[in-house]
């Protein structure tokens, strides 16, 4: 295989006495899409910084195209930041020629490119209205248009689809797909997991500065456990070491219930388990483990509700 596009390894990222990264290592292919992934604070942030030259590490080597990042290398690479950072006072099509021109775009091409996307993305009539007259959502379409204009070799994408309703967030997922065909690398940070199982490759999970999961979905899926049951029912599951409880959901008068088998232990058993502790089953079956169970193994059902109820903050455990 050839030499990785994004190489990090042994990365450790220490605020003062404060570590939020610890030995964490990983790899970005040429041509994959990598999902970056993690509840708010667990470092996704801080270690894109880190690769894009912004923190200095504290220790570790973090490399683009074999080497340090620089800014005279800033043409081979989109970088979408969570933080909106347009010049909200100009005008959309002005600001976005501007940023193609910076780009390597002549101001015919940029002007071009500008106006076909604007049209794609439903904002052709915004073209000469200023972006903070923008709503959030069309300010992240009109970022999203500047990141993606040169055909950046790596694409950095922070929650692009934050905020987003459902069509918008298909439209640009739609988007990110094009840039996958045309060869280019992604990674993205995404607290939708699904946008995930659609697009990724491969995937990181961090959790405190520390990988705990890593490899394709398959693999990852793979490693908490290929298969759940989930299982319809009344009343309370009791525990047991024959599975685990991920979630449950009220659905009308029963509870859905998803449970993990204990190693050894199939359908046969887990049914019998729950039968004999008297719980009233009206529904059982198996499907494959989704990321969002993955990432409820982790982290816990409290940190899953509220993993889309903040934003990262810039600083420190970002």
């Amino acid at each position: 295989m050839s030499e990785p596009l994004v190489h990090i390894q042994d990365f450790r990222m220490a605020f003062g006495n404060t570590t939020v990264i610890d030995d964490l290592s990983f790899d970005v292919h040429a041509g994959e899409t990598f999902g970056f992934l993690g509840s708010n604070g667990s470092g996704k942030t801080t270690t894109l910084r880190a690769l894009l030259g912004i923190y200095q590490p504290t220790a570790g080597t973090l490399h683009i195209d074999g080497k340090v990042f620089e800014p005279a290398d800033g043409a081979k690479l989109g970088y979408l930041p969570e933080e909106r950072g347009l010049y909200k006072k100009e005008p959309v099509l002005e600001t976005m020629v501007y940023f193609g021109r910076l780009k390597g775009l002549d101001k015919h091409a940029a002007r071009a490119w500008s106006l076909e996307y604007l049209e794609r993305v439903g904002l052709a009539e915004k073209a000469q209205v200023r972006l903070d007259k923008l709503s959030g959502g069309q300010q992240q379409k009109v970022q999203l248009g500047v990141t993606i204009m040169n055909a950046p070799q790596l694409l950095i994408l922070d929650e692009p689809t934050k905020g987003f309703d459902p069509v918008n967030r298909r439209l640009l997922m739609d988007i990110i797909e094009d840039q996958q065909r045309a060869g280019a690398t992604v990674v993205m940070v995404t607290h939708h997991l699904e946008e995930v199982e659609r697009l990724c490759d491969r995937v990181i999970l961090l959790k405190d500065g520390t990988s705990h999961a890593y490899g394709t979905v398959g693999q990852v899926q793979e490693q908490f456990g290929s298969t759940v049951y989930r299982v319809t029912h009344t009343g309370a599951i009791p525990a047991s070491p024959r599975y685990t409880v991920v979630s449950t959901e009220a659905a009308g008068h029963d509870r859905i219930s998803r449970l993990a088998p204990a190693p050894g232990a199939d359908g046969t058993t887990v049914l019998a388990e729950l039968v004999g502790g008297g719980v009233a089953v009206s529904g059982f079956g198996s499907q494959r483990t989704s990321l969002e169970e993955v990432f409820l193994r982790v982290y816990g059902t409290d940190t899953l509700a509220a993993r889309t109820s903040g934003t990262e903050t810039a600083g420190v455990g970002a």
